[in-house]
């Protein structure tokens, strides 16, 4: 008797645990909890509570950064060609000049003294030879005379031409428009062939001398713009652009050596100025990004899990750059597709599932 009202307590005990479990586990439509009250859940039917949130849209920056110097568009150090005596100084420290203008003139007078001997000498020599021509057409002269009066013009007018360019010599201009600097001559000094005079520069615009690593040879192009940021400027960007990239790389650093354009209008840069320079290596406006705790990997694939009509479903997709604590997504995703970022590793492919997250947003907005 005792024996069978034990198996009856336990029994019952059985049945009870029984019938909890299976309410705790699939609890009745009417219930909070239940399926059919969950957001795009199955009626009936028990959904995986997880987190998730639309694939974000935005514009996907792919940066370096890179040192360099400013340098002169053209620059040279003005110097006489042959040696005289400075006998005008017409520019000033710091004006901007033009090409052509005067900026040096040295003492010419020896040499137009010899510009005109040698045109006394060629108006002879033309006349000779005129009259040795006329004489061999009459028949009285002879061809040697007329080819030696041939060959002393030619020579008077080599002379005359070395004499004129001598001269201009001794005139130094402008060999580009730019400003002048600081002259280390005085008038009256006695100058060599050499001598350093001022230094010449065109400052607008000016050229962004840098490097990067070899890996971004594929990145690097002509046109791509850059960011230049200088010290004694801060808080101000300068737009530029790359115009020019060396065939070569440089061996000793394996990097790529890059010319760029920056504008210089209101000319508060100078050359030699140490410089910052961001390139824009790639740029996408309508970039997919993910956060990187919706990513999993899954043998050699990468996926994540997509809710669609209440249902997860697994995606395979390629990524792309890291932004931060987002990942781009280049292929599988599209816009508007809700990730789950948090509860993958409860969940598989075809199980329903609920956003809490939006749940959680929705009970917290304020009712009217």
């Amino acid at each position: 008797m005792k024996r069978t009202v034990i198996a009856l307590v336990v029994v019952c005990i059985v049945a009870i645990a029984v019938v909890a479990v299976y309410r705790l586990l699939v609890p009745s439509p009417a219930s909070p909890g239940s399926a059919g009250g969950a957001r795009g859940g199955p009626p009936g039917g028990f959904a995986m509570a997880v987190e998730a949130t639309p694939v974000r849209v935005g514009e996907m920056r792919r940066t370096t950064v890179a040192v360099g110097s400013l340098v002169a568009n053209e620059m040279v150090v003005v110097r006489p060609e042959i040696a005289g005596r400075i006998t005008q100084i017409v520019f000033r420290e710091g004006q901007l000049v033009c090409r052509g203008d005067l900026l040096i003139q040295l003492d010419d007078s020896v040499e137009r003294a010899e510009l005109a001997q040698a045109q006394a000498s060629l108006a002879l020599s033309r006349a000779n030879y005129e009259r040795a021509e006329t004489l061999v057409r009459s028949g009285s002269g002879t061809t040697r005379a007329l080819d030696e009066a041939r060959f002393k013009l030619k020579n008077d007018e080599a002379a005359v031409g070395v004499a004129t360019a001598r001269i201009g010599k001794m005139r130094m201009e402008a060999p580009f428009s730019g400003t002048i600097g600081l002259r280390r001559v005085s008038t009256g000094d006695y100058v060599a062939p050499g001598t350093d005079i001022a230094n010449l520069a065109m400052l607008d615009p000016l050229k962004v001398d840098f490097r990067v690593p070899e890996i971004y040879l594929t990145a690097i192009a002509v046109g791509q713009t850059v960011g230049i940021e200088i010290d004694s400027f801060p808080n101000r960007v300068f737009p530029g652009e790359i115009y020019a990239i060396d065939p070569l790389i440089d061996p000793a650093g394996r990097a790529i050596v890059l010319h760029a354009r920056i504008a210089n209008q209101d000319g508060v840069l100078r050359p030699g100025l140490f410089a910052r320079v961001t390139v824009m290596l790639l740029a996408r406006a309508d970039a997919l990004f993910v956060p990187e705790q919706a990513i999993v990997p899954l043998g050699d694939r990468t996926v994540v899990y997509r809710i669609k009509d209440g249902v997860a479903d697994e995606v395979s997709v390629r990524i792309g750059e890291r932004l931060g604590t987002e990942v781009e997504i280049v292929g599988g995703l599209a816009r508007g597709d809700q990730i789950v970022t948090a509860g993958q590793l409860k969940i598989g492919a075809g199980m329903p599932v609920r956003n809490v997250a939006t749940a959680d947003a929705a009970a917290a907005a304020p009712r009217p």
